[in-house]
């Protein structure tokens, strides 16, 4: 099985996998020339005996010239490297760090914590002064008009050009807009929190993309070493067979097995042109990238013994519980506000002015200052109807934060038991994968031998190849279950920043 060590791309090169062919059909050479020596020895009277010799040696000068011309080779010049030699090498590190930068879900999410920000603003301003402007340019229809509709009283209308200036300040509304500003700022808090959220889930679809085009990678290296050795076997069959050494049905059997890998190996390579996909999308590409990518593991988390400090840390950190805690908090704050909304407000006002041309009945300025009380009466049950539902909103939002922390505590526990199963299923394909190797030689060493039939040898290369991909599959499954355990204990954006730069 070939697996890249951490640290390095794992992606095989077209030369590389040229010199494993080369070296596979110089061995076919060497054990056909075994066979035949074997055969040999059943006496002078077998006339297939000196056109098989002749043949392997052919095949194994034509093996050795062209692996030595392979060796001899210059080395190919930078810019004439196959097109996957020049996609990009990746980290883990860096691929989160691209996917935080161009992810257009966390932009939309920052977007709503600044709206929320200003809405937040908005409530605070009714604290402050507020100061207004005026201008007026007035020409009546004569010295005595008034107006008659539209109004309790009928002000008189004078000739004026005037400006002036009217400010005012609340001195009070019995903590009505100091508790919508409380709100409003919870709920921005909230949104801040919505967005670290949308960070750690990206963050955890980046690992999961990242370690599936590993997964990907390594299945499909699995795949084309089983088609190179069962390539090898047809071969070498197909050799015995044209000199009656073994039978039409071996040879049909090799290449139902080649058939069978080749299978296996175009679904490793569409799985491979998928993940790729995946991760391109979740790093906020539109077009499909290339990139080589290096097995960078993220920080080990312990998962044996501490399920109540995961989970404590979870209750704690979760990015999602603090958006309820927030949003409970503020639906509180609002229906304080609303219920305040029932009280008096006071207000001081104050406006100054000058009229640069005006009847000889008014002054050159104006200036005039008062305390307004405003207090509301009666308006059918309006404002203590929307009091009742700001309280059950409230209530609302409590019972949702104690549903999600549930969810928080089983999906932690859920999470804990996947890596730890993650575990114990890597240990064991990995004695599997030996097995299998082992039974595999030995089925190969009596097919060769000629004591078993290429039955139980093409089973003994379904189980190893069975095997290799099983085990390729759990090693990138821990690695999963860790950054979902990260994800789950809210730890995620922690352990991004603790890999290794």
């Amino acid at each position: 099985m070939i697996l890249a060590a951490p640290g390095t791309p794992c992606r095989i090169r077209p030369e590389r996998r040229r010199g494993h062919n080369l070296i596979a059909l110089a061995v076919m050479a060497l054990m056909a020339g075994i066979w035949a020596d074997g055969a040999d020895a059943d006496g002078p009277g077998n006339v297939h005996n000196t056109d098989f010799r002749g043949a392997l040696a052919a095949a194994g000068q034509a093996a050795a010239s062209t692996q030595a011309q392979a060796i001899l080779a210059p080395p190919p010049e930078p810019g004439a490297e196959s097109p996957g030699a020049s996609a990009r090498v990746l980290t883990l590190e860096e691929a989160h760090a691209i996917a935080l930068k161009n992810h257009p879900g966390i932009a939309a999410a920052d977007y709503r914590a600044l709206a929320a920000t200003e809405v937040f603003k908005q409530a605070r301003s009714g604290l402050l002064p507020q100061a207004n402007l005026y201008g007026s340019f007035v020409r009546a229809g004569s010295e005595d008009t008034r107006i008659m509709a539209g109004g309790l009283n009928n002000p008189s209308v004078f000739d004026r050009t005037a400006f002036g200036v009217g400010v005012s300040q609340l001195i009070t509304d019995f903590g009505r807009t100091t508790n919508l500003s409380a709100s409003t700022k919870l709920q921005a808090h909230a949104e801040d929190q919505a967005a670290q959220t949308t960070r750690e889930q990206v963050l955890l679809g980046v690992d999961r993309s990242y370690f599936a085009v590993l997964q990907a990678q390594a299945v499909e290296n699995v795949a084309q070493q089983t088609v190179n050795t069962r390539q090898l076997l047809l071969d070498r069959v197909t050799i015995l067979a044209q000199n009656k050494l073994k039978s039409d049905l071996d040879v049909s059997f090799a290449s139902v097995a080649l058939q069978d890998a080749r299978l296996l190996l175009q679904r490793a390579q569409n799985d491979f042109d998928s993940s790729m996909a995946s991760l391109s999308t979740i790093l906020g590409f539109r077009e499909q990238q290339h990139f080589t990518l290096q097995e960078d593991a993220p920080p080990p988390i312990v998962a044996e013994g501490n399920l109540a400090a995961l989970t404590d840390r979870a209750l704690q950190d979760r990015p999602e519980l603090g958006t309820l805690r927030d949003q409970r908090d503020a639906a509180i704050r609002l229906a304080q506000s609303l219920r305040d909304s029932r009280l008096p407000t006071i207000s001081a006002v104050v406006a100054a002015g000058d009229a640069p041309s005006h009847d000889a009945r008014l002054p050159d300025n104006y200036s005039a200052g008062g305390i307004q009380i405003s207090v509301p009466l009666f308006a059918g049950g309006f404002y203590l109807a929307r009091q009742h539902e700001a309280e059950l909103r409230a209530k609302a939002a409590g019972e949702s934060l104690r549903t999600v922390e549930d969810e928080v505590t089983r999906d932690v526990r859920i999470a804990w038991l996947s890596l730890n199963n993650a575990r114990e299923r890597l240990r064991t394909s990995q004695q599997l994968s030996r097995y299998a190797a082992t039974a595999y030689q030995l089925a190969d060493a009596r097919y060769r031998a000629g004591s078993s039939s290429i039955v139980e040898l093409s089973q003994a290369q379904l189980e190893l190849t069975s095997a290799q991909i099983g085990e390729t599959v759990a090693r990138y499954d821990v690695l999963v279950q860790q950054s979902a355990l990260s994800y789950e204990s809210g730890a995620m954006l922690q352990a991004s920043a603790a890999l290794p730069r």
